[in-house]
């Protein structure tokens, strides 16, 4: 029995001020969305040119304020084949939360205050 990772959920409060977040940041795509017939949810795909994987945004019409996201523990970690470019543009988008310089990584946040991981390509 074989498993492959498909796709990872998060819901989003704004959800053209997150597809803009994760088209400038990392160059995630719309892939294909869904609609409830009575709007009040909207699904929407996102993936890289790879398209091995994708993240699912989900906002929710009824959901009010932000959403619990416990102790930040969590996190998506995304490669780069030019870290210090993606560094560049990250810090010029003030989207940086946490850098770790002797690992060689950084996180930077969501609109919704998600956390996620940057890491060269030297790390796998």
């Amino acid at each position: 029995m074989k498993f492959t990772m498909i796709h990872y959920n998060i819901n989003v409060t704004d959800l053209e001020k997150s597809l803009a977040f994760y088209a400038e940041a990392l160059g995630l795509n719309e892939a294909r969305r869904i609609n409830a017939p009575d709007d009040s949810f909207v699904i929407v795909y996102l993936e890289d040119d790879n398209h091995s994987f994708q993240l699912e945004l989900t906002w929710l019409r009824e959901h009010e304020g932000p959403y619990n996201l416990g102790d930040e523990e969590f996190h998506l970690a995304f490669r780069t084949d030019d870290f210090d470019a993606a560094h560049a543009k990250h810090e010029a988008m003030g989207c940086i939360k946490y850098e770790n310089p002797d690992m060689g990584i950084y996180f930077i946040t969501d609109p919704d205050g998600y956390w996620l991981e940057v890491v060269p390509a030297r790390l796998k």
